[in-house]
C-alpha cells in the first residue's frame, strides 16, 4: 500500500511540476496536438474505421494495464503487435487517409495565391440551365449524373470519358443524358460553368451504411463526393426524384426552385469567400498604404514650403 501510495505522491509532483514549468509556446503546442487528435478521431469515427479505432484504444489500455501491473509477456506482446499494427493501419486505413490528406489540400492553406477567376454570372447561369434541364429529367424519367467540380481537381474523371467543352444549356445536358445517347451512362462534369466532358466513370463508394435501395447512380456519386469536394446532382431513373450530394451525404426529393438555391449556397457563396486568396490581400493592403505614403509625401513638401 505504501508504495502504491508514494507512486501516486511521485506522479503528483511531476505534473505539478510539469504544469508549473509550462510557457506560452508548450501551452499553444500543447493546443495544436490536442486539435490534431481531435480531428483525426472526429475523421475516424466518421468513417467505417470507427470500429477499428476503438479496438486500438482497448490496446492502449491493455498495454498501460501490463506496464502498471508489471506483466512482461503481455508487454511483450502487446509491443509486437503495435510495432506491426502500423504497418497495418497504414494499410487498413488507406482510403481514410487519402480523404484526410485530400481535405488538407483543400483547406485554405491551398489557397495561396488563388484569385477566384470564376466568372459568378457565367456560373450562376450554368446554375439555372442546368436544373432546369434536371427538372425536365425528372418529369421524364430520365437518369442523370452531374458533377459541379469545385477546388479539387476532377482531371483523372474526365480523362474517362469524352471532352466536349461545351457551354450549358438545358438542351445540351438532355440530350447528353438521352437515354440512346452514347453518353447516357456515365457523369457529366462541370468545370467554372462549362460542360468540360461526358461518360465519365465515377468511383463507387464503399459504405454499407446507405439504404439498399440506391442504384449505381446515387452510389457514384456518394463515391466522388467522399473523396473530392464535388457537389453532384442525380436524377433516379425509376423515379425521377432529384438529389443532391456533396461531402460523403445524399439528401433526396428537390425540385428545380430548392436544387437551384441549394446549389447557388454551395457553389456561388463559397467562391465568394474563397476569391479573395493570400496575394489578393497582399494587393489590397499595398493599395489601401500607397494613399497614406503619398499623403505623408504631400504633408512634408507642404512643410518644407
Amino acid at each position: 500500500m505504501s508504495n502504491v501510495l508514494n507512486t501516486l505522491y511521485t506522479l503528483w509532483n511531476q505534473i505539478f511540476y510539469a504544469i508549473s514549468s509550462i510557457g506560452v509556446f508548450d501551452f499553444i503546442d500543447i493546443l495544436i496536438i490536442a486539435f490534431i487528435i481531435f480531428k483525426a478521431i472526429h475523421f475516424f469515427m466518421e468513417s467505417r474505421g470507427g470500429q477499428l479505432i476503438k479496438g486500438l484504444f482497448i490496446l492502449l489500455f491493455a498495454y498501460a494495464v501490463s506496464i502498471w501491473f508489471d506483466l512482461v509477456t503481455v508487454r511483450w506482446l502487446l509491443t509486437r503487435v503495435v510495432d506491426w499494427g502500423i504497418i497495418a493501419l497504414a494499410i487498413i486505413f488507406q482510403p481514410e487517409l487519402r480523404r484526410a490528406l485530400e481535405r488538407i489540400g483543400r483547406s485554405n492553406f491551398s489557397k495561396i495565391g488563388y484569385s477566384g477567376n470564376t466568372d459568378t454570372e457565367n456560373l450562376k447561369l450554368s446554375i439555372d440551365k442546368i436544373c432546369q434541364a434536371a427538372q425536365n429529367m425528372h418529369d421524364q424519367k430520365t437518369g442523370a449524373l452531374i458533377v459541379f467540380e469545385r477546388i479539387t481537381s476532377l482531371g483523372d474523371i474526365i480523362n474517362t470519358g469524352t471532352v466536349i467543352d461545351s457551354e450549358a444549356s438545358a438542351q445540351m445536358v438532355g440530350s447528353i443524358f438521352y437515354p440512346k445517347s452514347p453518353l447516357h451512362d456515365g457523369a457529366l462534369i462541370v468545370r467554372e460553368g462549362r460542360l468540360i466532358a461526358a461518360g465519365c466513370i465515377l468511383p463507387l463508394t464503399n459504405n454499407q451504411g446507405f439504404s439498399s435501395s440506391l442504384g449505381t447512380r446515387h452510389r457514384a456519386a456518394i463515391g466522388i463526393s467522399e473523396v473530392s469536394d464535388a457537389v453532384v446532382i442525380v436524377v433516379s431513373e425509376e423515379t425521377g426524384k432529384i438529389s443532391l450530394v456533396h461531402d460523403g451525404n445524399i439528401e433526396r426529393g428537390y425540385d428545380n426552385i430548392r436544387l437551384r438555391e441549394e446549389l447557388y449556397r454551395l457553389l456561388l457563396e463559397n467562391n465568394e469567400r474563397e476569391e479573395e486568396g493570400l496575394m489578393v490581400k497582399i494587393k489590397n493592403f499595398i493599395n489601401r498604404i500607397k494613399p497614406e505614403k503619398k499623403k505623408e509625401k504631400g504633408e512634408s513638401d507642404n512643410e518644407e514650403i
